[in-house]
């Protein structure tokens, strides 16, 4: 990492608290669920393209509104007033280039693998909300609605917003005065919105199953233009700065004779430049044909920009961490902006497009790789700067419109995220809206989790965060927790992403009821290089990763302050998954499990395409995949599962079908199991309610006291 420097370290920032009085039972354990869970969840931090003004999304025990300040002073202060719990996410979020609105999307459950523009009632209003493009004026007063649709994008004169509906293209004044109307008609599913510079054409991409094509919008007497058009897959449309080319990222198409379905192949992409009038293009870059070469399948994907000085960004694994290039409008070689084994995620591109910030796991200290920091990098030299520092985490920056402010949120092993701003030049940091950290939120009691790393039986060094507090007799109850995604990464402290932040709320609360909790980023996880994220073998190809996960529980067991006897798992979505496949195979290992909304057969969630005939062509090791899909799946396991465990899942599950809990639970109760049931009605995948994610954290502690003693110790 010898080409990062570090300044202006953040350090610990322990706020003062103010403990309300509470049941003294409750205060036993150090603290309550209600108190742990407290605290606001901030997200969707935008800046202005002018001026010095940012907004973002808090979402408050469920009231989830629009926050926005502005410097010097970056006072912190609401302009929407939503003030029940009723699931309806706020997203998309932008501010007008003068500053003058927040355009945003209220509904919907945009964190879903499918229908995530459809309506969302986890309250089970017997009328449901809608999906609806809001606009809140900055300086304050009621928020209007613009029309019902989702993905809006702001033009950049300010005046208008195109936005998605019912497949479609459509467009509203920005400032409500007119209905909204369809702006234009074409075939496909499209979306992709992207202004020109001058907010007078507007390219998009229109996927049509088998490929999908990049088009230009001028006006309504002007035909669409197609950016050579082709049996590929095209998207990432981004315009050049002076609007007269764009650039875009070309995937194959769907089609060709069946490959092996067990072998890890490369999946191509290549970058392209047209000109925007007529449509004619070239190959400006091809990505290597090479596993590392494969479309990025971290955030942001490829994260094409194109940048000032005639330079294109893009980010790809081909060095084996997930890295920004760059390469000359021209053509030519690519220039490798962050060289060094960390990762870049959360990019941006800097309002005079010169720079990029973002947040990568690197820094000074070595457990930095379990951390996010803020990092800027000119987008024509390898000069990388890591701008935070210390034991805390940073992600999401933005840059000011005028260039003076990086804002960010960030947070520690006790403070929940916030909001924060730093001189582009240096300076000190300065922490916004510290105020709605709730006064009984118990910030001075919770544990600093400590790194670990421990090895899985074929030698892959695994990483993880123990948590416990000090002290106590005897052998104490221990409990994996193990991460959905699974391109995810848990981290040494509060987490940047909302599901993951309470799931870190809820170990820090396990551990503060005695248990010892281990949670782990097992391989197919992000953070770590292309190889640990990519390995071979893994999921419905044969579950390798579980072998990190039966060597948690064993190096729990070896612990000399655990009771080898009560070790347990817990985990949502992929970690349901995981948490099920270890009870099913290890019940002498892991003597409970809380199962939250986990895959169980892998033949109809991961697999169903191969059991879809379409065509006579199969590919060579059909069945072979089919059987090894089976394999990896909990429910091949049922046979051995011994030991109890509690189901958990919504019924309105837009990213694992409920009816892999069904399953399971019939499976189980011929099986003789013992399982117990907690089901959500009308909620996702993701807790839309607080509500309903303090009851899932309640259930889960609950059942884990019951089975394998929380609180007490044994000798």
């Amino acid at each position: 990492m010898s080409a990062l420097t570090t300044r202006a370290p953040l350090g610990v920032l322990l706020l003062p608290l103010l403990l309300g009085a509470v049941p003294a039972a409750a205060q036993a354990p150090g603290f309550t669920l209600e108190q742990i869970r407290s605290y606001p969840f901030p997200n969707e931090l935008v800046a202005a393209p002018t001026g010095s003004k940012l907004a973002w999304v808090f979402n408050e025990q469920g009231r989830r509104n629009v926050w926005v300040a502005e410097g010097p002073d970056f006072r912190a202060r609401r302009v929407t007033g939503y003030k029940a719990d009723d699931g309806q996410e706020l997203t998309s979020v932008q501010l007008s280039p003068d500053g003058r609105y927040v355009v945003y999307v209220r509904g919907g459950e945009h964190g879903s693998n499918w229908d995530e523009a459809v309506i969302v009632n986890p309250a089970s209003m017997p009328v449901p909300p809608k999906v609806q493009i809001m606009a809140a004026p900055f300086a304050g007063g009621e928020p209007r609605v613009l029309a019902e649709g989702d993905e809006p994008r702001v033009s950049p004169r300010g005046d208008v917003v195109a936005f998605l509906r019912e497949r479609q293209i459509w467009v509203v004044p920005i400032d409500g005065s007119a209905p909204a109307r369809r702006l234009l008609t074409a075939r496909g599913d499209n979306g992709g919105l992207q202004w020109s510079p001058d907010g007078s054409r507007l390219a998009f991409v229109s996927d049509r199953g088998t490929h999908s094509l990049v088009g230009v919008f001028t006006n309504d007497s002007t035909p669409i233009v197609w950016l050579a058009p082709s049996t590929s897959r095209d998207g990432s449309a981004r315009w050049s700065p002076d609007g007269r080319r764009i650039a875009f990222v070309r995937r194959a198409g769907t089609g060709g004779a069946p490959d092996s379905i067990l072998a890890p192949r490369h999946l191509p992409w290549a970058i392209w430049t047209a000109d925007a009038a007529t449509g004619s293009a070239r190959q400006l870059w091809k990505a290597p044909a090479t596993l590392r070469g494969s479309v990025p399948g971290t955030h942001g994907g490829t994260n094409l920009h194109w940048a000032a000085g005639g330079r294109i960004v893009f980010l790809s694994y081909m060095d084996g961490w997930p890295h920004l290039y760059s390469i000359p409008e021209s053509g030519g070689e690519p220039l490798l902006l962050t060289p060094g084994s960390y990762m870049a995620e959360h990019v941006r591109l800097s309002p005079d497009r010169r720079f990029l910030v973002f947040a990568g796991n690197t820094g000074s200290d070595p457990h930095d790789i379990d951390r996010r920091h803020v990092v800027r990098v000119p987008v024509d030299r390898a000069a990388a700067e890591v701008l935070t520092s210390g034991s805390g985490l940073e992600w999401s920056p933005a840059v000011t419109g005028d260039g003076q402010t990086i804002a960010f949120l960030g947070a520690t092993a006790q403070r929940p995220p916030l909001p924060a701003v730093l001189p582009a030049g240096g300076g000190r940091v300065r922490w916004v809206a510290e105020d709605r950290i709730p006064a009984g939120f118990p910030a001075a009691r919770l544990v600093t989790p400590r790194p670990v790393v421990y090895r899985s039986p074929d030698g892959v060094a695994v990483h993880a965060q123990l948590f416990e507090q000090p002290g106590g007799a005897g052998r104490k109850p221990a409990i994996v927790y193990v991460h959905g995604g699974p391109p995810r990464q848990m981290l040494l402290g509060w987490h940047y992403s909302d599901y993951y932040s309470n799931a870190y709320a809820l170990n820090q609360y396990l551990a503060s009821r005695g248990f010892v909790v281990l949670s782990i980023n097992y391989r197919l996880g992000i953070g770590y290089g292309y190889d640990f994220h990519r390995p071979r073998g893994a999921g419905a190809q044969g579950a390798a990763e579980y072998l990190d996960v039966r060597a948690a529980g064993e190096y729990l067991r070896s612990l000399p302050q655990v009771d080898p006897a009560r070790v347990g798992i817990y985990g949502g979505s992929y970690g349901g998954y995981l948490t099920a496949l270890a009870l099913g195979r290890n019940s002498d290992l892991f003597a409970a499990g809380v199962d939250i909304h986990g895959v169980h057969d892998m033949t109809t969630e991961r697999a169903r395409g191969m059991l879809n005939r379409e065509r006579f062509e199969e590919a060579p090791d059909v069945a072979r995949a089919l059987q090894v899909a089976w394999s990896s799946s909990p429910v091949y396991s049922v046979r051995s599962w011994k030991s109890p465990v509690l189901l958990i899942h919504g019924d309105d599950d837009r990213n694992v079908r409920f009816a892999q809990t069904v399953d399971l639970a019939r499976r189980l109760e011929a099986a003789g199991v013992p399982f117990e049931e907690l089901v959500i009605p009308d909620d996702t995948h993701h807790w839309m309610r607080y509500e309903n994610a303090l009851r899932v954290n309640a259930a889960t502690a609950d059942f884990f006291e019951r089975k394998l003693g929380g609180g007490r110790v044994r000798p």
